[in-house]
């Protein structure tokens, strides 16, 4: 797939077929997340792979749980709310593979660095056929000491991408973008 097309075609998918992701698949993922690149070539991260579907199933309803008593009453997170109140919801969408990209090492640039790698993962589950999501919901809880212990994560590991990855049930809409704001500060 040419990259542009990647791109510009890549969608959070949360519908996913019943079919494993074999392990070859999950380290070229990895293997794309690695060469992303880091402030100073620090190369912070580190990442949790989860294929245990009860383990799956727990990290949701404790994380659903987490989140809905630190939701605020804001009136933009009732839509949040309501989908976590939902005990039908499954806060990873029953993908089978949960991929959590932390960083091992409290640096300067260690969000950056980590969001680097998700964005070089998640362009090549697509590329590969793969669908995934950045599960933004799971990632407060997993910088607990509870969410942390869940997943056997040292408690000094900051988690920045939990990224869901498997076989998109159906091929996702595209969306529309906004166009471009750009202030050109050119001498021409």
């Amino acid at each position: 797939m040419e990259l542009f097309d990647a791109i510009k075609n890549r969608r959070a998918v949360r519908e996913y077929t019943t079919e494993n992701v074999d392990k070859e698949s999950i380290r070229k993922l990895i293997d794309a997340a690695i060469h992303a690149p880091s402030a100073v070539n620090n190369q912070p991260w580190t990442f949790t792979v989860v294929r245990d579907k009860e383990k799956l199933d727990e990290l949701s309803v404790q994380a659903k749980a987490y989140m809905l008593r630190s939701i605020s009453d804001d009136p933009g997170a009732a839509h949040f709310r309501k989908q976590l109140e939902d005990r039908d919801f499954h806060l990873f969408y029953h993908a089978p593979v949960l991929l959590v990209i932390s960083s091992a090492e409290m640096e300067k640039w260690a969000n950056e660095d980590c969001a680097l790698a998700a964005q070089n993962m998640m362009l090549a589950a697509h590329g590969s056929g793969l669908g995934s999501c950045w599960i933004g919901l799971a990632q407060h809880y997993l910088n607990t000491a509870a969410g942390k212990a869940l997943l056997n994560l040292p408690i000094e590991w900051l988690t920045v991408a939990p990224i869901i990855i498997g076989h998109p049930s159906h091929k996702a809409s595209a969306t529309s973008r906004k166009d471009a704001v750009i202030y050109w500060i050119d001498p021409n």
